[in-house]
């Protein structure tokens, strides 16, 4: 059994991202690679299916065998070691149940699980039985889980469709294990408002809302920017902070690719938020 998490100090924060490919470059590992090294981080990532898709949609969909996903991951915290681990598509149980043991074999602390279910253009992403698996052996060990207005309804049952629904939702989902919820508002009409909670403090964290339909990737940076946070040592509501401050910025430069959903924009994010030489 190789050892655990390297705890040498490392001149950069290390995120380890454990996602899907994205062809198209604008979500998935290709995204959260483009945030962390934007922030000034060091990434790694254990790639957990490959995607064919464009700004337009996703057409395909081949998983990478559970055994060599895990196999991808140790070898990045055994080697390299992490300040933080993040999970994007996960697609299926024994994928899940897989990173899962590996994360608890590295004691792995500061874990954002996003629980990402559908793409935007409605492409089940995570099947049933792997959403049983999240809740059952990743969501105790999170730190924080980051689910849209869709996929914190989807976990808790019932519908989320206002801040009051949000602060029950986050409520309940506490319940099933992670250390706090962060629930994203940004389907909500209005102001852009999120939602922290961590067992005993809320924060809210509003932004305007930005008119644009280039918004691919949202998700999956915002989630990359608070790893980075984390691995920065922020504490959690700062990083959350970061990652709101980023994905606001990367939004307005958004960048008009493609003809369907174009990306964010990661430099414009990072801009003003981190030198380039940030430590750990």
């Amino acid at each position: 059994m190789p050892p655990p998490t390297s705890p040498r100090r490392a001149p950069l924060p290390r995120v380890l991202t454990v996602a899907g490919s994205d062809s198209g470059g604008g979500a998935g590992i290709q995204a959260d690679i483009k945030v962390v090294t934007a922030l000034g981080g060091y990434a790694m990532s254990a790639v957990t299916a490959l995607t064919a898709q464009d700004t337009r949609g996703v057409w395909g969909v081949v998983p990478v065998p559970p055994k060599f996903v895990a196999q991808q991951a140790d070898l990045c915290l055994t080697d390299l070691g992490a300040d933080a681990v993040k999970t994007g598509m996960l697609c299926n149980a024994p994928i899940v149940r897989a990173v899962a043991g590996v994360f608890r074999r590295h004691q792995v602390r500061n874990l954002v699980v996003d629980p990402v279910m559908i793409s935007k253009s409605g492409h089940r992403l995570l099947d049933e039985a792997a959403e049983r698996a999240l809740v059952r052996h990743l969501l105790p060990l999170a730190r924080v889980i980051t689910p849209n207005l869709h996929e914190a309804a989807r976990l808790v049952g019932y519908p989320v469709a206002d801040l009051c629904d949000m602060r029950r939702a986050a409520a309940d989902l506490l319940r099933l294990g992670p250390a706090a919820v962060l629930v994203k508002g940004g389907h909500l009409p209005g102001v852009a408002r999120d939602l922290l909670f961590d067992g005993r403090d809320w924060l809210e964290l509003p932004a305007p809302r930005l008119r644009t339909r280039n918004t691919h990737g949202t998700g999956c940076s915002f989630s990359a920017a608070l790893a980075v946070g984390l691995a920065r040592g922020l504490p959690l509501p700062e990083a959350a902070r970061l990652a709101k401050t980023f994905i606001t910025q990367a939004i307005r430069a958004a960048l008009p690719l493609g003809r369907g959903c174009g990306p964010t924009n990661p430099l414009a994010g990072a801009r003003g938020l981190t030198p380039p030489s940030a430590g750990g």
